[in-house]
């Protein structure tokens, strides 16, 4: 079963986010217009609360869960978050090396440091990327696994837990931007609601687990000419980059790395 917060709502003055692109907020805007994501979603449904919320994103594209851990957890930990959310892995599993044991190991150690230093820790599960990217679909099993292994550590270290992974409506495609590997818009409102919902926050339900209105999908042809357009587009030059070990995130670094009154967020 997830891991639950106490019920009764809190009240967050601090919130700091951890992670990759997803958190970072790719695919919600863009790096002309500012982008804006799941995680300045929910900074602003706190600030909605109390406006003295203060927010940082430390996030940056294209790391790992290692690198999550030795570049982000302690400059999180000195700002004194009474919220944090951590989510990473999906850049692992994407690799041949994937080692569950060793990104769970990763997740679980900034879980038990920022719990430690006082913070509320929240986290979410990953829906199966082979229903987005059909590709991707030898790839099920890993993303079950490394689920199972983030709910196990989150319930040891009182982490609560959005289990985004589980709606039908995660897989989505009006879910997901272009690319298929970043949340479009209305997929990051979705995990922002999805995680305020498993901290309890006040005004928060389970609305974002429910279906979008039926949509016709393209079939035959024309399917097979999406697939070759998103493999040009997105999935040649990410090879290339893996090829060059190279990554999207190389001479980046966090947009908003200190904490800031909400209304500064984007």
């Amino acid at each position: 079963m997830p891991n639950t917060p106490d019920p009764r709502p809190r009240t967050y003055l601090r919130y700091v986010a951890l992670g990759d692109s997803q958190t970072e907020g790719v695919g919600d805007g863009d790096d002309t217009v500012g982008l804006r994501g799941w995680a300045d979603r929910l900074a602003e449904q706190l600030a909605a609360a109390d406006p003295a919320v203060q927010y940082a994103n430390l996030a940056v594209r294209g790391r790992l869960a290692g690198q999550v851990r030795a570049e982000q957890l302690g400059p999180a930990l000195a700002l004194r978050p009474d919220l944090a959310t951590v989510v990473a892995g999906v850049n692992d599993l994407l690799r041949p090396s994937f080692d569950p044991v060793a990104v769970a190991g990763e997740l679980e150690a900034m879980f038990a440091a920022l719990t430690e230093a006082g913070a509320q820790v929240a986290t979410v599960t990953f829906p199966d990327i082979g229903r987005i990217v059909s590709l991707a679909r030898p790839l099920r099993p890993r993303v079950l696994e490394l689920n199972d292994r983030i709910r196990a550590a989150a319930a040891r270290h009182g982490v609560a837990v959005a289990e985004t992974a589980l709606p039908e409506a995660s897989t989505d495609p009006r879910m997901w931007s272009t690319d298929r590997l970043h949340a479009s818009p209305l997929g990051h409102q979705r995990i922002a609601d999805a995680v305020a919902d498993a901290l309890g926050l006040a005004g928060s339900d389970d609305s974002w687990t429910r279906g979008l209105p039926p949509q016709a999908v393209p079939g035959g042809l024309r399917a097979t000419a999406a697939e070759l357009r998103w493999a040009g587009a997105f999935l040649g030059p990410w090879l290339a980059r893996r090829i060059r070990g190279r990554s999207s995130g190389d001479g980046r670094t966090a947009r908003r790395p200190a904490l800031l009154p909400v209304a500064a967020a984007g």
